[in-house]
């Protein structure tokens, strides 16, 4: 009988590892180094080797496994078949199949923002929801949907990628996808800076946002000191993700939207810009959808690939 799982949450700079309990609970948790040399080929041999490390130190026999759950930063499909992480330097590779052969382990993999967002429904902002999407907006914008309770993949792990709607016509400047125009720039921690130095730029009114370095916390510190300029800075936020949202919306009808990420922490003031500007463009049918903040914070990954091998 198992008595145990291991959630993986692989970052570009570190791996968060935890073993879990039958009952969801958090034995321990730790960190590796992700090493992303010779295009990351120690990332899963490093994490084989802590997890068997950590097995042995606690005395837990392979048989008292259920399982590895991995959530990793790219494209991955139902089967767990990344199809390349720039971040990690991989091209496609099978992760159950590398990873049994490492640890003789069964492995499910997702993208870490599907998995990130299924750890919010089991345990976080999305706790009593099966259908849900999770918006992190962090240095980029990821996404992860939750229909009935399952990772949305798609063909080939692209689903999810709001961050990478477009939104603007009129943007001259290039996203890291190489397209122009998408939401990430806008609505990230540093398309929240541009949007400041721009409004900046335009005008002379005085804004407490002049006075030191621009981020997206000061701006959004700006909001909550009643700072006009900030206000204007937020509404133009929350213009373009909320229209963004009600188009996804549309598309897969969410009992509620899940905001986390760096940028989340301004609190509930966050959520009235992106929520009024929702229920301006959103279709009637979805009009009721609820927004609510992560809980999870940074163990989010780790719940979300353990759920995936409890599932």
């Amino acid at each position: 009988m198992e008595k145990y799982a291991f959630g993986v949450d692989v970052g570009g700079t570190t791996i968060k590892i935890g073993l879990f309990d039958m009952q969801g609970e958090i034995e321990t948790k730790w960190e590796v180094q992700t090493r992303t040399e010779s295009h990351g080929e120690n990332i899963l041999p490093d994490i084989a080797k802590s997890i068997l490390s950590k097995c042995k130190e606690l005395g837990i026999d392979k048989d008292d496994v259920l399982g590895i759950g991995i959530g990793v930063p790219g494209p991955v499909d139902v089967d767990g078949i990344v199809y390349g992480a720039v971040n990690l330097g991989w091209g496609t590779i099978d992760i159950p199949g590398a990873m049994f052969e490492l640890t003789e382990m069964r492995t499910m993999a997702g993208n870490d923002a599907n998995v990130a967002a299924l750890g919010e429904m089991w345990k976080g902002g999305g706790i009593g929801h099966k259908d849900i999407i999770a918006v992190t907006l962090g240095t980029g914008v990821g996404g992860g949907i939750i229909v009935n309770g399952e990772i949305l993949a798609g063909a080939v792990g692209a689903a999810g990628e709001i961050g990478h709607i477009h939104v603007e016509d009129q943007e001259k400047e290039k996203c890291g996808c190489g397209n122009k125009g998408c939401l990430e720039q806008f609505t990230s921690a540093t398309g929240i800076v541009k949007l400041a130095k721009r409004h900046l730029k335009e005008t002379d009114a005085p804004s407490i946002l002049r006075e030191g370095a621009i981020t997206a916390k000061s701006v959004f510190d700006a909001v909550k000191e009643k700072d006009p300029m900030a206000i204007e800075i937020a509404e133009e936020f929350g213009e373009y993700l909320g229209k963004a949202l009600a188009t996804v919306a549309a598309v897969v009808n969410p009992e509620i939207f899940v905001i986390g990420g760096g940028v989340s922490k301004a609190g509930p003031v966050l959520l009235t810009f992106i929520e009024k500007n929702f229920k301006k463009h959103v279709f009637k049918g979805c009009k009721d959808t609820e927004f609510a903040l992560a809980t999870l914070g940074n163990d989010a990954g780790i719940n979300g690939a353990v759920r995936m091998i409890m599932n």
